[in-house]
């Protein structure tokens, strides 16, 4: 899976770079045959953001923004809410086994 990192309005350090690195690789287990990552880091004013790309197969795209007061706090905020949505998406893919439904005795 390829992975694009990109600093608008701000510089970040190769530490935060290697974790955002982390967390693409993290989504890509949850999605259902990941394509890409972007990752977009930007300041407004005090606060820091970041967006989170996943593009999966069939053209589906999970978009996912962060806010905090530094961009780790950020990242993991971004990162949180796409699970969050990848979790409810894979459940449209995957169909689960369901019970039967028990008759009273």
């Amino acid at each position: 899976m390829q992975t694009t990192i990109t600093a608008r309005h701000c510089e970040i350090d190769d530490a935060l770079r290697a974790r955002a690195l982390a967390v693409s690789d993290r989504l890509a287990t949850f999605a259902l045959r990941p394509l890409e990552t972007a990752i977009v880091f930007d300041e407004d004013g005090q606060q820091r953001v970041v967006e989170l790309r996943l593009r999966v197969a069939r053209g589906e795209i999970f978009v996912a923004k962060g806010e905090g007061g530094d961009h780790r706090t950020a990242l993991d905020r971004a990162e949180h809410k796409l699970r969050r949505q990848l979790d409810k998406g894979n459940g449209r893919h995957h169909r689960r086994a369901r019970t039967p439904p028990t008759k009273p005795s």
